[in-house]
């Protein structure tokens, strides 16, 4: 409860909205919403999720999480309110890693992440095996890439990137060798290409996920 109410009061801070509009806009009365900030009142999740979006934070979303009792635990459940953070899944279809063609979203498809990313950022499933190590760090096919278009591309860093009049996007890692840039996969079967400025770093890829 304490992470939603300084969640909250940061970006109302941040975005110069008052309790007066914030009410406004959730059809509720000032002194409504100053119970909840006050921790006067407990709101519902449903009311949590409510204010989170009408903050423009349509990303987020809080849950609840239950935990197994303890030996020494009173033997109610304990509530625990989690942020997350909640990406669009792309629908990019095809023999390469990713489409180049501009996403179109499922509104139904997204993935969480305790994760807060700077840009609009999505997920994409890789479907190659260049960037599947053997061993170390290894991002196989079925895996999710979460990337982010606002992070700054930097050596070392993994990025799908993409050529000028090219059809297909590329997920590789971005390396710097003798003052050059390349673009490398993990897997060492694939080669490396010369990172030229006809070819343009569309995000960078901040968390991997697997499903069982």
């Amino acid at each position: 409860m304490d992470n939603w109410i300084a969640l909250v009061k940061a970006n109302m801070k941040d975005r110069k909205v008052t309790q007066d509009q914030l009410a406004e806009r959730l059809g509720m009365s000032q002194g409504g919403v100053g119970h909840w900030l006050n921790k006067r009142r407990v709101p519902s999740l449903e009311d949590m999720n409510r204010l989170l979006q009408a903050l423009g934070l349509d990303e987020l979303e809080v849950v609840l999480e239950i935990r197994e009792r303890g030996a020494e635990q009173v033997l109610l459940p304990i509530k625990h309110y989690t942020p997350y953070f909640r990406y669009p899944v792309s629908d990019w279809k095809g023999l390469c890693e990713i489409r180049e063609e501009p996403a179109r979203y499922d509104a139904q498809r997204f993935e969480l992440t305790d994760y807060r990313c700077e840009g609009e950022a999505f997920w994409l499933p890789v479907t190659s095996d260049a960037m599947a190590a053997p061993s170390g760090l290894s991002v196989g096919a079925g895996m999710m890439i979460l990337v982010d278009p606002a992070i700054e591309a930097e050596p070392g860093r993994l990025v799908v990137a993409q050529w000028a009049n090219s059809t297909h996007a590329t997920f590789r890692q971005l390396m710097e060798e003798s003052g050059q840039l390349y673009l490398t996969p993990l897997n060492p079967t694939y080669p490396k290409q010369l990172l030229t400025d006809d070819c343009r770093i569309l995000g960078v890829v901040v968390q991997a996920t697997a499903k069982f």
